[in-house]
């Protein structure tokens, strides 16, 4: 997803608190998501949850710039270098989960879509998101 920390949010702390709740339960979890300033290349923090913040640069409200075909090259190398069996993305704004989830699955993997938004089914715009 592009929203992680160092950023701080509702998306940022649902996907923390997953992630150490998976890894109490003996699952690997390792999360993707966009370089904040200097912080990039790959993390660690609390019960060793593995972070890339791989080198794209947000440019507007912490989204990447959609590329479609840009992070495949990188997305596949963390996917066979981590052994990942399942791509869970979060947010529909989030331009990275959704190169991410179309390149899991055109590999074959198995894929989970959270949706964070605040929005209704009123109307069909609330509904496409």
């Amino acid at each position: 997803s592009d929203f992680f920390y160092p950023n701080s949010g509702g998306v940022e702390s649902h996907i923390y608190h997953l992630a150490q709740g998976l890894l109490s339960r003996g699952h690997k979890v390792v999360v993707m998501t966009h370089a904040y300033g200097e912080r990039t290349g790959v993390r660690f923090m609390a019960r060793g949850l593995k972070v890339y913040y791989v080198p794209r640069i947000a440019f507007y409200s912490q989204d990447t710039f959609p590329t479609v075909f840009g992070n495949f090259r990188l997305f596949r190398n963390i996917m066979l270098r981590e052994k990942i069996t399942l791509v869970h993305g979060h947010q529909a704004f989030s331009t990275l989960m959704h190169e991410a989830l179309l390149h899991a699955r055109t590999m074959g993997y198995k894929t989970v879509f959270t949706d964070h938004s605040l929005f209704g089914f009123a109307d069909g715009s609330s509904i496409h998101t």
